[in-house]
């Protein structure tokens, strides 16, 4: 693989390389049936927390792209189409061809198959309503392409308002509505919901749409920051990056300790806890964002593991854990040879992951550059 080091920002590939990791962890449970213990639980809520830094990373990345063009040009309707098509290249090629390997896997295994399958194919399978067992972890990317739409959609519509503010003050205005109004539809689901459990709370409010795109909108407000007070951004990333960490180890860590549950505590769970996790992990974007490099040793493998991290999110479960469960059941067997199971599933969710981003991934992101594209949208 070539890897042109000097157009990335090691920071975020850490970020990136991190969050993937917590979400394979949180899914390797799975292989350890009959095990429960402090790093058994540690390991289950590692999924939710990698999810969400994907959230705040993705919308710091296209918030920073979403600025640059609203603000440096007239912001045309080709303008914002050819920020989704870029968009898409990157995420629905992968998707479709994972979705439709689940749909076989599923008819090879005799599973069933969902009645809603044909939602999966418009990113509304969890729109307002729980989300499906099948293709579980693709519950994050229908948040995802809907967070690229609004955005880009309501900038572009509110330019026809001709209102005397500048471009870079109206960004801010409609990504604080965006924020503010997903923030709201919680307090809905928290008014509305009176008994839950976190069970329910997992696949009913955290993995459905219409609760979490300001997830990826608190990673834009960064963004905005970075871009708009760069002097600041740049002098406080240490006091962010300590704020940032101390934020986040006492939500997840210190809270639990103090038996602060979603059954006596419902409103922290289901209105506040997403949005200030994700204020947590944006605080560390001052820091992060401005390491450049890293001694090769270190910077080669995280490199690596950020850019097949979409491949390695979307096969890790369904395909690789779902396969070598099914084929070799983990039932009855020992600690040690449990162990040797889990670096099997590793290795070969690594390297399957890849060749898929090598043969498939990279090819296809790649013709989005194309000649044709490019001059279709100048």
């Amino acid at each position: 693989m070539k890897i042109n080091y000097e157009k990335r920002i090691f920071g975020l590939d850490i970020m990136r390389a991190i969050a993937i990791l917590l979400v394979v962890a949180s899914h390797a449970v799975w292989i350890f049936p009959q095990t429960k213990n402090l790093a058994t639980d540690v390991m289950s809520i590692a999924g939710v927390l990698g999810v969400e830094i994907f959230f705040v990373l993705s919308g710091f990345l296209i918030g920073r792209l979403i600025y640059k063009r609203f603000t440096a040009s007239e912001f045309s309707f080709k303008d914002m189409t050819y920020f989704w098509v870029r968009r898409w290249f990157r995420t629905l090629p992968n998707y479709y061809l994972i979705l439709v390997f689940n749909v076989l896997l599923a008819l090879f295994l005799g599973t069933h198959l969902p009645d809603n399958l044909w939602q999966y194919a418009f990113f509304i399978q969890n729109f307002d309503w729980e989300m499906p067992l099948f293709f579980g972890e693709s519950w994050s990317l229908p948040i995802e392409e809907f967070a690229y739409i609004i955005g880009p959609l309501l900038l572009y519509l509110v330019l026809f308002l001709k209102l005397n503010i500048s471009k870079s003050k109206l960004f801010l205005i409609v990504t604080t509505v965006i924020v503010l109004f997903f923030f709201l539809t919680k307090v809905y689901y928290n008014l509305s919901h009176s008994e839950t459990n976190m069970m329910f709370w997992n696949v009913n409010l955290k993995a459905v749409t219409m609760y979490r795109i300001d997830a990826i909108y608190y990673g834009v407000l960064a963004a905005y920051i970075a871009l708009t007070k760069t002097l600041a951004w740049r002098r406080y990333r240490y006091m962010f990056l300590v704020m940032g960490g101390l934020l986040f180890l006492g939500l997840n860590f210190v809270v639990p300790m103090q038996r602060i549950f979603i059954e006596s505590h419902p409103f922290f769970w289901n209105v506040l806890y997403l949005p200030i996790n994700s204020i947590a992990i944006a605080f560390t974007l001052p820091y992060l964002s401005q390491i450049k490099s890293a001694p090769k040793l270190i910077l080669m493998p995280i490199t690596v593991i950020s850019l097949i991290s979409y491949s390695m999110y979307l096969i890790h479960y369904s395909v690789v854990m779902q396969l070598m469960k099914h084929f070799f059941p983990t039932e009855g067997l020992s600690i040690p040879i449990l162990g040797v199971y889990l670096i099997i599933y590793l290795v070969l969710t690594i390297v399957l992951s890849y060749l898929l981003y090598m043969l498939f991934e990279k090819p296809i992101t790649n013709l989005r550059d194309s000649r044709k594209i490019k001059n279709h949208f100048k």
